[in-house]
């Protein structure tokens, strides 16, 4: 359950477990190719008036390409969020430390820090299949992971 009903947290913190799938729209426009489901784990509670608190983990895989040598490549994705604040006080609305939450807000929607927190663990184009890649050669184009690849020209990792 990723969507709190706000009522619930009047009587003490709610555990939120959920699991989102790698096509759900929350992640539009981010364009990470996810290997599969991101799985979420955390608690939110009540802090004041209106205000909120949420901790807790995010798991997911990354997939892609390696930027040196063209592998494939899958990465890890292991976030732990300390502190992600909602609020309905009008002054939060234009404040980045804040999400938002409008006046008569019935619900609590953890997708929005689960898309936030993945779009800033998740820099596009970073992939490496190994810290040590070699890439590839930059005359006749082999992995040079393979080992050398035989050109006169001495061989240059992309």
């Amino acid at each position: 359950m990723l969507r709190v009903d706000i009522r619930d947290l009047q009587k003490g913190p709610v555990k939120t477990v959920g699991e989102l799938r790698q096509d759900d729209p929350a992640f539009n426009g981010l364009d990470l190719d996810l290997a599969g489901p991101v799985s979420v784990t955390g608690q939110l509670q009540a802090t004041g008036p209106g205000e909120y608190l949420w901790r807790g983990s995010i798991h997911g895989t990354r997939q892609g390409e390696c930027r040196r040598c063209l592998g494939e490549v899958q990465s890890a994705l292991d976030i732990q969020v300390d502190a992600a604040l909602f609020s309905s006080d009008p002054d939060a609305a234009d404040d980045p430390d804040f999400y938002f939450l409008p006046e008569r807000a019935s619900h609590i929607d953890i997708r929005d820090v689960v898309r936030e927190e993945l779009a800033l663990a998740a820099p596009i184009g970073l992939l490496l299949c190994r810290e040590d890649c070699a890439g590839l050669c930059l005359s006749c184009g082999a992995d040079l992971n393979a080992g050398p690849c035989g050109c006169s020209v001495p061989a240059e990792p992309v």
